[in-house]
């Protein structure tokens, strides 16, 4: 069955890295555009980055230009979220995101910056 599982969230001091990986299985990971979405509590799930499915386009959200990178290796199905200069409103769950004609989530990391 189609299974995507994130992983690496974690508390974190602002200004600090974190690296947040999504394993892929059960479709055909190198057809699909994958992206990270993140939810802070009482807002809507946004958009955070997208990367096409060969991994030659990416884009990401205003508020993540310059500080977070996505990847992918559609060798080993994963894609990654590299996270750097991290402030307090990054703060969320953060969720993978496969879509092609359809679409499929992970469960979720939590990531928390605070001091």
């Amino acid at each position: 069955q189609v299974q995507l599982m994130e992983s690496g969230g974690g508390l974190v001091q602002p200004g600090g890295s974190l690296k947040l990986s999504c394993a892929a299985s059960g479709f055909t990971f190198s057809s699909y555009a994958m992206s990270w979405y993140r939810q802070a509590p009482g807002k809507e799930r946004e958009l955070v980055a997208w990367i096409s499915s060969d991994g030659r386009s990416t884009n990401s959200a205003h508020s993540v230009k310059g500080r977070f990178t996505i990847s992918r290796d559609n060798a080993k199905n994963t894609v990654i979220l590299q996270m750097n200069s991290l402030k307090p409103e990054d703060t969320a769950v953060y969720y993978c995101n496969a879509v092609r004609y359809t679409s499929y989530w992970g469960q979720g990391t939590q990531v928390t910056v605070s001091s």
